[in-house]
């Protein structure tokens, strides 16, 4: 009998893999800005898309992929997306939604942090 995994279970273990180098269980955290390229083709190509791998940290990195899998399990969603901060999460938002020419209408305090 296969049983959907509830809430906790997803907490602690959704997203997460077994290292292949090291047989490591827990999810490791990478604590680089950087990856290396094997070459400058394939820096283009991961850098154009066409390949996909680690670039710069800010972009996604291993340890962010397992939190982005993990809160799309506990959301029930198909994919998540984790940024910085609160400001990059509403620029993301709005330069998705809006078009050139449109007006963003806010208050002053839009985050109340």
């Amino acid at each position: 009998m296969t049983r959907t995994p509830g809430f906790n279970t997803l907490a602690v273990h959704a997203g997460a893999k077994p290292d292949p180098a090291t047989g490591a269980r827990a999810t490791p955290i990478y604590q680089t800005t950087s990856f290396v390229f094997d070459d400058a083709d394939h820096a283009a190509s991961l850098f154009g898309l066409k390949a996909f791998g680690n670039i710069y940290t800010r972009i996604m990195n291993p340890t962010q992929a397992v939190l982005e899998e993990r809160m799309a399990a506990l959301e029930g969603g198909t994919a998540a997306l984790a940024v910085a901060s609160g400001h990059a999460a509403q620029v993301i938002v709005f330069h998705n939604l809006m078009q050139p020419g449109d007006n963003f209408v806010a208050a002053n305090k839009l985050y109340g942090g």
